[in-house]
């Protein structure tokens, strides 16, 4: 039996206290509700915005089970939760996104497994565990192509390219001994992202495509709307929407798709699912009727999703280490909105914070 849908005055439970926990209790203060923080690093910039906290492990069974005892529903910033934290946590209240789409969103063979099965396009790629199957992996697909980390690579880390002249030995060593897949290189024009959002009641919506632009392998900027023709960006939505379903996904997430230029011109090809908000979505706090925070609380709540609509031509710049000491310049420019962490000393490549800036139509 689904549970009912929240009512105002219930507390959200987050598993994770980073920015993005952050932003969900604060979308959440709005519509009555409250959020109780559960992160191991006393020091989580979540916890300053939240009703209630608690520091633990996410291997502490007792501390959990208190934990999601004392919520109405859970959800989480990170796709990385361990699966047995997701069980116990779901043991207790209701968890959303659910079990499956963390299961299936941790492990990039079995992402691209599951997408190539929905029939949905994604770079040729192979299970790497030993020399043996890197050797069979690069001779099946070709050179250039990325060998990555299984699980928990992000912002461009656990991964390398495979180009000619690149001992096989040498770039299996960088994985460090943990299962690793070879990914076809794929020679994209731009990179694309959907976020979108699907209720309880299986209701779908997104947002418009966004354009990123990267640094580093870190996102430095998010442009709406996409450079993109209409019918790419309707084949991107729908995309979006099928893995949606398939997961019986509730909550927010996002789709990074490359946009490829061929013969019958362009198209998209899925690179990865973020199953949770998503650094390409912040733009939407400013740029859109409903931010992706906001209607990540209402899907989890059950409560009707709000309107996606875009209010102008959008630009989300990520503030990396100490760009974030900027502020006072960034506080005087007319029309810029600034959003900072809280976190603590700035290091190259952090996350401290971001602007966004809209040219309303």
């Amino acid at each position: 039996m689904a549970p009912a849908p929240l009512a105002p005055g219930s507390t959200i439970g987050i598993l994770g206290g980073g920015q993005l926990g952050r932003m969900i209790a604060l979308a959440a203060a709005p519509l009555g509700l409250k959020a109780h923080i559960y992160a191991p690093d006393a020091a989580s910039p979540a916890f300053d915005v939240a009703a209630a906290h608690t520091v633990g492990a996410y291997d502490d069974e007792e501390a959990l089970a208190r934990f999601a005892k004392s919520v109405d529903v859970v959800t989480y910033e990170f796709e990385n939760v361990p699966a047995e934290t997701a069980r116990l946590v779901a043991s207790h209240a209701p968890l959303f996104p659910g079990e499956k789409a963390l299961a299936t969103t941790q492990d990039r063979l079995t992402e691209k497994s599951f997408v190539r099965d929905l029939g949905l396009p994604t770079p040729n790629f192979a299970a790497v565990d030993d020399r043996a199957s890197m050797a069979a992996a690069v001779g099946a697909i070709g050179r250039p192509a990325v060998l990555k980390t299984r699980r928990f690579g992000y912002d461009g880390k656990g991964q390398t390219l495979v180009r000619e002249g690149v001992a096989l030995d040498a770039a299996l060593g960088l994985m460090n001994g943990q299962p690793a897949i070879l990914e076809a290189f794929v020679p994209f024009r731009a990179e694309v992202s959907v976020v979108a959002a699907r209720g309880r009641d299986g209701a779908f919506a997104a947002w418009d495509v966004v354009e990123n632009r990267h640094e580093n392998h870190i996102l430095r900027s998010s442009h709406v709307p996409a450079s993109i023709k209409s019918e790419t960006a309707a084949s991107a939505l729908a995309i979006a929407r099928k893995i949606g379903q398939a997961l019986d996904y509730v909550g927010v997430f996002a789709v990074e798709l490359f946009l490829v230029d061929g013969p019958t011109g362009e198209r998209v090809v899925v690179n990865e699912i973020a199953p949770r908000v998503h650094n390409s979505g912040h733009w939407t706090i400013e740029g859109a009727e409903t931010s992706q925070f906001e209607q990540h609380v209402r899907a989890i709540a059950g409560w009707p999703l709000g309107s996606t609509v875009t209010r102008g031509r959008v630009t989300m710049t990520n503030l990396l280490g100490a760009e974030a000491e900027r502020w006072r310049e960034i506080l005087a420019e007319p029309g810029s909105a600034l959003h900072l962490y809280g976190k603590g000393a700035p290091a190259p490549g952090r996350k401290m914070g971001h602007v966004t800036r809209v040219e309303r139509d």
